[in-house]
């Protein structure tokens, strides 16, 4: 999953929760320069909103992760490229126990499948990145 969390009182806005996170989780202090922008707002499983923020952190070279063990069991990345192979690509179908049936996309990499919300976010932000 990404950086993310309930937005403390002392944050100001969506992006002071998302450039805090970051900061907490994987040790990245990330510029409000760096930030995009904000993508729409969606429903987590627990009925919380969640408001992914998008933000250059530059060459993943030149960053140093300092992941909180606490909060935080493995990093990994995935190159662009291997996000848009379609062979890297499907779905997932879900049906609840009401009947009410969604699909889901999942990206796909050897040990790592990315799946439900970060998958959901993953999917925006490359339809934004890459339209088409």
């Amino acid at each position: 999953s990404f950086p993310g969390g309930r937005r403390d009182p002392a944050d100001g806005d969506a992006v002071a929760t998302a450039l805090r996170e970051t900061r907490e989780e994987l040790g990245v202090a990330v510029a409000a320069t760096s930030v995009w922008g904000q993508l729409r707002t969606l429903p987590d499983r627990h009925g919380m909103t969640v408001a992914p923020v998008v933000a250059n952190l530059g060459p993943l070279e030149a960053l140093t992760l300092n992941p909180n063990p606490d909060e935080v069991e493995e990093v990994f990345t995935l190159p662009l490229a291997h996000l848009l192979r379609e062979e890297n690509q499907g779905y997932t179908h879900f049906r609840t126990a009401s009947g009410y049936r969604y699909t889901l996309p999942v990206f796909l990499n050897g040990p790592h499948k990315v799946w439900g919300l970060t998958a959901i976010i993953t999917e925006l932000t490359l339809e934004l990145l890459l339209p088409g």
